[in-house]
């Protein structure tokens, strides 16, 4: 058994794993998939001070408090910028790191760096898609009931982690086991963002031929990839 940590990316929280964790607990693993501070059910806690440090933190926390070992932690968008700080700062408590469609920055770097997003609605909070936007270009490709589910759960997202930098001082020093996912549908993050992290890593590199969002549109097949490696 395999004690498995996903870490959910901008407008979600913890329920956008819901198919995939649940195959990969068909396969006798543990899973874990917390809401990040401020993100989805708890998104009412939303204040200044949220950054990607700050969720990461309580990954880090996560992993002590439950006395995790061996972990594999998977983050998926703007859950990988909170992946590498908690892997970072739980070094000793790390297996392998699974970068899924994820966001892998540098030292300095801010996800506006490497993301555009155009059609942003921010408050002095939070920032976020339109409804519309979610049921016409985000979840499209998705069957009807799926994309309804899916839209009724997004929310929007502490504006610190969206746009301010990353501090990772040892992250990219360290030796770590890796693989990267890569949606062949999805233009962010874009492939050479996402082949920067996988020559720097020396990561195993996978494709899916799907969108952003591969925990709904292909749960089997990315739950695979993820035991698998």
């Amino acid at each position: 058994m395999t004690t498995f940590v996903l870490i959910h990316g901008a407008y979600q929280g913890g329920w956008i794993w819901k198919p995939t964790g649940e195959a990969l607990r068909d396969k006798g693993h543990r899973v874990l998939t917390p809401t990040l501070d401020g993100c989805g059910e708890r998104r009412e806690q939303v204040r200044p001070g949220i950054t990607t440090e700050s969720q990461a933190e309580e990954i880090s926390g996560l992993l002590f408090h439950e006395d995790l070992k061996d972990v594999v932690l998977v983050g998926t968008s703007t859950g990988g910028m909170v992946m590498a700080r908690a892997a970072e700062r739980a070094r000793e408590r790390v297996a392998r790191l699974v970068f899924a469609d994820a966001l892998a920055l540098r030292d300095g770097e801010a996800l506006p760096d490497i993301v555009k997003r155009p059609t942003a609605v921010s408050t002095e909070l939070t920032t976020g898609q339109t409804r519309e936007d979610f049921e016409n270009r985000l979840f499209k490709d998705f069957d009807p009931a799926l994309r309804a589910w899916a839209v009724e759960r997004c929310s929007m997202h502490p504006i610190g982690p969206m746009t301010l930098p990353v501090r990772l001082e040892r992250f990219w020093d360290l030796p770590w086991e890796t693989s990267v996912v890569w949606c062949k549908q999805s233009p962010n993050p874009p492939l050479a963002h996402q082949r920067r992290a996988a020559e720097t890593l020396r990561a195993r590199w996978h494709e899916l031929d799907t969108g952003h969002y591969p925990m709904l549109s292909e749960p089997a097949a990315l739950a695979r990839l993820i035991a698998e490696g």
